[in-house]
C-alpha cells in the first residue's frame, strides 16, 4: 500500500481525462509527474508538479493546467481540497478515513507493509567490506560493512534480487607480509628473539596464529629460508585471518553470500579473458602514459605499458593493467572480478568503497562499462572516515590491532545495534563522529535510543491493555472504528506512517539507507509528540480505562507505528526492544 503511488495514479488518470476531453494536448510525457509531501505542512497533505512540468509541452500556463486538474481531483471522495497556489502549484488536502486507511494497511500488512516490486527481481550484487586478509576490521570496514549490509537489506525490501559479496584480496604483496610476520610469532612461539620491521603487522592477533604454527610444524621452520615456508605459511595465515575477519563480520550481525578469492583469478586465464574481452573493443594497447601531475621531467620515467583506454568509457586517463616488466598491475584482476560478475548475469552492481579509493571510480565504472557493452550499471558507494571519541577526547588506539581500532573493538564497547544505527546517522559520503558516550545516552539528541524508546513505550501500553483484558492482537485492532482519531497529533502520526512505503522506494533507488534512519527518527518524534499531548489531555491517552473502543482505536495507531519501527530497524540491521533498561 503506497498512499502516494495511489493518488499519483489518479492525478494521471485525471491529466488522461483531461486529454480526452480536449483540455490538454494528445502526446504528453508524464513521466516527471509527482506527487510527494508539501514543503510546508500548512498548504496541505500533498502537493503534485503536473502543471509546472506539463505546461511547457503542453503550450499552457502552468495554472490554467493546474485548475482544470483541481476539478477533476476534487471530485474523488479521497480528496476534500485541491487548492492552486503561486503559478500553478497544486496542493491536496484528504479526508481523514485516508489516514485511517494507512492505519489498517500497516496492521493487515504487518511486516510487508512498506516492500515494493519495485525491484522486480533484478539481480544486484552489492559488494562491501572487501578488506585485505591480514588482520581484523578495522572502524573504517565497520561502517563499510553496516552501509553495505543495510543497502542490501533495503534492496531485498524494494523487490530485488540481492547477493552480498566479499572480494578476498589474497592475490597481492601484502599477503606475503602477513606471512612474514606470522613468521616472527612463529618464531617467538618457538623462544626466539624477534624485531618487526617497518611494513610488517606487529598486532597481538597474530600471537595465537604463531603459536599454532608451533604446534603444527614444531621448529621444523626455524632458520629456514623464506622459499622454503613463505607459501605454507600464506595459505595458513590467510585463511586464519579470514576466519577471523568471518568472526567480526558475525559480532555485527553482517553474513555474506559469497567469498570470492581475488587468487582465484591468477593462473586460470580469468584475467587474461577479460582483457581480450576489451582488446577485441580495440581498448587495449601499448603505449606510454603523461607524468602524473606534480611530477617533474626529473623525477619521471616514461615506460611503455599495456593500457585500458579508459578514457573511451568517461575515465580522466587511460589506465595501465601490464606493467613494463610484465606482471599485471593491481587494476588488472579487478577488471576480470567485475568481469566475473557480468559473467554471472548480474543485472546492476554496486561497490561499497572507503574513502581512500576515490581515484578508482571512474576506473573502475570504464571498465564495467566497456565489458558489458553499457548493459550494466556499477554505483560505487564511498564511505568516509569514522572519528571516535570517549569522554570528549579521540578514542585511543588498539593494542590488539597494534596501530588501529578494530570492529570487534566498537562492538564491544555499545553492542552491534548501537554501532549500526549510528553508522546510518549520516550519509554514506559524509565524515561522521562516533562518541562512545553520546550513542548510550537516553535523550532525544541520541537518535538510537529516540527510536527504540519508541517502539519500548508502545509494547509497554501494549502490555497493559492486555493485563486489563482488552484483545491487543493484530487482528482485534483491524476491527476497531478509527473515525474518533481526529486531534491533528494523531492523524500526523498517520501521515508519517503513510510515508513509509515512498521512502523505501526512494531510498532504494538512491541507494541511501541512511534515509531509512532519518525517517524512524522523525516517526519516533511524532509519536514521542502525541504520547506527551496525552499528558495534558487525557483524552489522547492511548489506553482509555473504561472505554474500549477507543482504547482499541489508539492503540491500533501506535501499533502500526511499531510495525514500521520494527521493519525499518530490520532493514537496519538493528532489534526492536520490547522495553528499554
Amino acid at each position: 500500500m503506497n498512499l502516494f503511488a495511489e493518488i499519483r495514479t489518479l492525478v494521471l488518470q485525471s491529466l488522461a481525462d483531461l486529454q480526452a476531453e480536449g483540455t490538454l494536448p494528445e502526446g504528453l510525457d508524464f513521466a516527471n509527474v509527482a506527487v510527494e509531501p508539501p514543503r510546508d505542512a500548512a498548504h496541505g497533505d500533498m502537493a503534485t508538479n503536473a502543471a509546472m512540468v506539463l505546461a511547457k509541452p503542453a503550450g499552457m500556463k502552468p495554472r490554467d493546467i493546474a485548475e482544470a486538474l483541481a476539478g477533476k481531483l476534487a471530485a474523488d471522495p479521497r480528496i476534500t481540497e485541491a487548492d492552486v497556489a503561486g503559478p500553478g502549484f497544486l496542493n491536496l488536502r484528504l479526508d481523514p478515513s485516508v489516514w485511517h486507511g494507512v492505519i489498517t494497511g500497516a496492521l493487515s500488512r504487518g511486516a510487508d507493509f512498506g516492500k515494493s516490486d519495485m525491484g522486480a527481481g533484478e539481480k544486484v550484487n552489492v559488494e562491501y567490506v572487501s578488506a585485505n586478509p591480514t588482520g581484523p576490521l578495522h572502524v573504517g570496514h565497520t561502517r563499510g560493512a553496516v552501509f553495505g549490509d543495510a543497502l542490501a537489506s533495503l534492496l531485498d525490501y524494494a523487490g530485488y534480487d540481492v547477493t552480498r559479496e566479499y572480494y578476498i584480496n589474497d592475490g597481492g604483496a601484502q599477503v606475503d607480509t602477513l606471512a612474514r610476520s606470522v613468521y616472527l610469532r612463529y618464531l617467538e612461539a618457538n623462544g626466539q628473539e624477534v624485531a618487526f620491521e617497518e611494513g610488517t603487522y606487529p598486532g597481538d592477533y597474530l600471537i595465537p596464529v604463531g603459536e599454532a604454527l608451533a604446534k603444527v610444524y614444531g621448529d621444523s621452520l626455524v632458520g629456514k629460508p623464506e622459499s622454503e615456508w613463505l607459501e605454507d605459511i600464506r595459505e595458513y595465515a590467510t585463511d586464519a585471518m579470514m576466519h577471523l575477519i568471518r568472526e567480526d563480520l558475525a559480532s555485527l550481525g553482517v553474513e555474506m553470500d559469497v567469498f570470492y578469492s581475488e587468487k582465484s583469478l591468477y593462473g586460470t586465464g580469468q584475467i587474461e579473458g577479460a582483457l581480450k574481452a576489451l582488446e577485441s573493443q580495440g581498448l587495449i594497447y601499448e603505449g606510454v602514459l603523461e607524468p602524473p601531475k606534480g611530477k617533474t621531467p626529473e623525477d619521471w620515467e616514461p615506460r611503455e605499458q599495456t593500457l585500458f583506454r579508459s578514457t573511451a568509457h568517461g575515465d580522466d586517463v587511460d589506465r595501465p593493467v601490464k606493467k613494463s616488466d610484465g606482471s599485471w598491475t593491481y587494476f588488472a584482476p579487478d577488471i576480470a572480478y567485475h568481469y566475473t560478475k557480468i559473467e554471472r548475469g548480474f543485472d546492476s552492481l554496486i561497490d561499497v568503497f572507503g574513502a581512500d579509493h576515490g581515484g578508482y571510480v571512474k576506473r573502475m565504472k570504464a571498465a564495467v562499462s566497456a565489458l558489458s557493452g553499457g548493459t550494466v550499471p556499477l554505483d560505487i558507494k564511498l564511505c568516509q572516515l569514522v572519528k571516535l571519541y570517549k569522554n570528549g577526547e579521540p578514542f585511543k588506539m588498539s593494542k590488539r590491532a597494534g596501530t588501529f581500532i578494530t570492529l570487534r573493538d566498537v562492538v564491544e564497547q555499545v553492542g552491534p545495534d548501537v554501532t549500526r544505527f549510528v553508522m546510518l546517522t549520516r550519509k554514506n559520503d559524509a565524515p561522521l563522529d562516533f562518541d562512545f558516550d553520546k550513542v548510550l545516552e537516553q535523550s532525544k539528541e541520541n537518535p538510537v535510543f529516540y527510536v527504540q524508546y519508541a517502539h519500548a513505550r508502545v509494547s509497554s501500553v501494549l502490555r497493559k491493555a492486555a493485563e486489563a483484558g482488552m484483545n491487543v492482537e493484530d487482528a482485534a485492532l483491524l476491527n476497531a472504528d478509527l473515525s474518533g482519531l481526529t486531534d491533528p497529533a494523531e492523524i500526523a502520526v498517520a501521515k508519517k506512517i503513510a510515508e513509509w512505503p515512498r521512502l523505501v522506494e526512494i531510498a532504494a533507488r538512491t541507494h541511501e539507507p541512511h534515509r531509512v534512519a532519518f525517517y524512524l527518527y522523525e516517526l519516533a518524534s511524532d509519536f514521542h509528540a502525541l504520547w506527551n499531548r496525552g499528558n495534558d489531555k487525557p483524552e489522547l491517552r492511548f489506553f482509555q480505562e473504561g472505554d474500549e473502543a477507543a482504547s482499541q482505536s489508539k492503540i491500533a495507531l501506535i501499533r502500526a507505528v511499531a510495525v514500521v519501527i520494527s521493519a525499518g530497524l530490520g532493514i537496519l540491521g538493528v532489534t526492536p526492544v520490547e522495553e528499554m533498561r
